[in-house]
């Protein structure tokens, strides 16, 4: 069991929940003030995607994580920047009987260009999604081929912000693997286990302990579930010995019919944590304990 656990806030994410939740967070002010209040409610990390203030659509405009970033630091309260790396790197196939040409919603850059709002933004954390896999809805795939996963993850390494390994399957922790024994990343890493994502690892516990079982002892680990399971995952992950993620990234409900803030789902997870027996700790011990440095964004 962890005994000193961070919680982290996945404030708004990239899936098509802005029209179902009246608190899904779209322009930059609403996410970097969802993020704060998530702050303030316990969450040591805030973890932010963005999205196209009038129509919600996520997107991967510099202008809007430069401001979300900037709101943030400029908060009373303290908090780890984690910012997401994972868009640019999808492909959208066409029918089964003509794969090609590419369907609409297929957006596929560069390494560079995936983190250069991590460049500008410098976060203290960006996420990698150490591999490819058939994502959740019809013939979609999140692309993340070695070579790109070597490129970006040099370049994180180089500018001194660490990576978030999202792990959503085995053989994604196999490969993080080999990207720290290549030099890529540097040791210890910190994962993010990623339970019940279509079509990745299912969220039952044998996989889940697979998933653990797999990690290096001197890693860090944090991990979540899917809607009604996430608050079951945030008991899990502690008893594992890991950390726990919440928000409105992974699951819209407080409870049955009842629509959650992210402020109200950090105070669910910190409930649990500290009836387990467990303490929260906060963002300095999480810099300490990751190597994190804080640092002001590039100028533009």
């Amino acid at each position: 069991m962890n005994r000193d656990v961070f919680i982290t806030c996945a404030v708004t994410g990239s899936g098509g929940t802005q029209d179902r939740s009246p608190h899904v967070p779209r322009s930059p002010a609403e996410i970097a003030a969802s993020a704060i209040d998530a702050a303030r409610a316990g969450a040591a990390v805030v973890h932010c995607h963005v999205r196209d203030p009038d129509s919600g659509a996520p997107s991967r405009r510099l202008d809007l994580y430069r401001e979300v970033t900037d709101r943030i630091r400029a908060a009373e309260i303290d908090v780890v920047l984690n910012l997401t790396a994972g868009m640019g790197g999808d492909i959208v196939f066409g029918g089964p009987d003509a794969p090609l040409p590419l369907a609409d919603g297929t957006d596929m850059i560069g390494a560079e260009a995936r983190v250069a709002h991590v460049a500008q933004c410098l976060p203290e954390i960006c996420t990698l999604d150490c591999g490819t896999m058939n994502f959740a809805e019809a013939d979609y795939v999140m692309t993340n081929t070695p070579g790109m996963l070597q490129a970006m993850g040099r370049r994180m390494t180089e500018l001194g912000v660490k990576p978030e390994i999202e792990a959503f399957d085995t053989g994604h922790l196999w490969y993080a693997k080999q990207l720290v024994r290549d030099g890529v990343l540097d040791a210890p890493a910190l994962v993010q286990l990623c339970m019940g994502v279509p079509w990745g690892a299912p969220d039952d516990l044998n996989t889940f302990m697979a998933m653990v079982n797999n990690v290096p002892d001197d890693w860090s680990f944090s991990a979540f579930g899917l809607g009604r399971n996430q608050m079951p995952y945030v008991a899990a992950s502690v008893l594992a010995g890991g950390n726990v993620r919440v928000g409105l990234e992974d699951n819209l409900m407080l409870d049955r019919g009842v629509m959650a803030t992210n402020a109200q789902l950090v105070e669910r997870a910190v409930g649990i944590i500290e009836n387990l027996g467990a303490r929260v700790i906060g963002p300095g011990e999480v810099r300490d304990r990751l190597g994190l440095v804080k640092r002001a964004p590039v100028s533009a």
